[in-house]
């Protein structure tokens, strides 16, 4: 079955979202920046890592964020990525290895522990996230430690001109507001 492909810009220049017509995960989103990680956890991952200039994959539920390096230029870029986009999907090859997946979440989760983390994972799952989904990003927890809130951001979000103003305006604030223990975030 054939595969709808839908290209969007972000405001990360260096990064295109490509939204396809079907459920890619069940929810979340993983972020692929090296070759061994895309191999050990995402076949479609580890073919967008082969073409030349992409350095950074991210799968959300119905939507795949591209990130080029230096060497990359969209005018090819572009073409590779569809291609290899639609050739996996529509020969309906798995996107991510679920065990690989499924044991780095219960890693995570065993690791995220108290209830300041708890909240802060609640209102980044039910509230941020989403949004910043939009445009072709993710924004996950590192940590919270000494009142300081360590965010992953991945994505679009990751060297986009505006997400230091995100963070900072947006996300800070927000968490700040809900919860009294965090002072500040930072992105790691």
């Amino acid at each position: 079955m054939s595969v709808n492909i839908q290209l969007e810009w972000t405001p990360n220049p260096s990064t295109l979202k490509y939204v396809v017509d079907r459920r890619l995960l069940a929810g979340g989103a993983l972020n692929f920046t090296s070759r061994d990680d895309a191999k050990a956890k995402s076949p479609l991952a580890d073919k967008l890592m082969d073409v030349r200039g992409v350095t950074a994959v991210m799968i959300g539920s119905n939507f795949v964020t591209v990130t080029k390096g230096e060497e990359g230029e969209w005018d090819e870029l572009n073409d590779s990525v569809m291609a290899t986009l639609d050739s996996h999907l529509t020969a309906n090859e798995p996107v991510v290895d679920e065990a690989a997946v499924a044991a780095a979440r219960q890693t995570s989760a065993e690791a995220g522990g108290g209830s300041v983390e708890g909240r802060i994972r609640d209102i980044l799952d039910s509230e941020i996230r989403p949004a910043v989904a939009m445009d072709g990003g993710d924004i996950t927890l590192d940590r919270f430690e000494d009142g300081i809130v360590y965010l992953h951001m991945k994505g679009s979000c990751a060297g986009c001109p505006s997400s230091t103003a995100t963070l900072k305006m947006g996300i800070e604030g927000r968490l700040r507001e809900a919860i009294p223990e965090v002072l500040e975030v930072v992105s790691v």
